[in-house]
């Protein structure tokens, strides 16, 4: 059963200069294991976030750094969640997130599907 779902999009120049202009913002953002991945996937990545939150209807208990995007030997991205953010997504019934991220023409997109059982 889809529990949620969620789009984002990041236009990736304008999030370029966010992080110039704002230093820190990197490791309040990212897990260490994103952060020295180039500006298109750290951009996708934000995007992933971001529809995350949108698939949970809000950031309540959510932390940036307990979301990270891994990717499997495919190539193939998805969530490694941990702490408050993943006691979260197992209090909504979600058992499953599906990924999919792209970045073109200066834009980065996320999707995510949540699944679970019904409550």
């Amino acid at each position: 059963m889809i529990i949620g779902t969620g789009i984002d999009l990041v236009d990736i120049p304008r999030f370029e200069r966010t992080l110039e202009r704002t230093p820190r913002l990197r490791e309040r953002l990212f897990a260490p294991a994103e952060r020295a991945l180039r500006l298109p996937s750290l951009a996708a990545r934000f995007a992933a976030k971001e529809a995350l939150i949108k698939t949970l209807g809000g950031s309540d208990g959510v932390h940036w750094t307990e979301i990270e995007i891994a990717s499997e030997p495919s190539g193939r991205p998805h969530f490694v969640l941990s702490g408050t953010t993943a006691a979260v997504v197992a209090e909504r019934g979600i058992t499953r997130l599906h990924l999919t991220l792209t970045h073109d023409a200066g834009f980065a997109a996320a999707f995510v599907v949540a699944e679970g059982d019904p409550l």
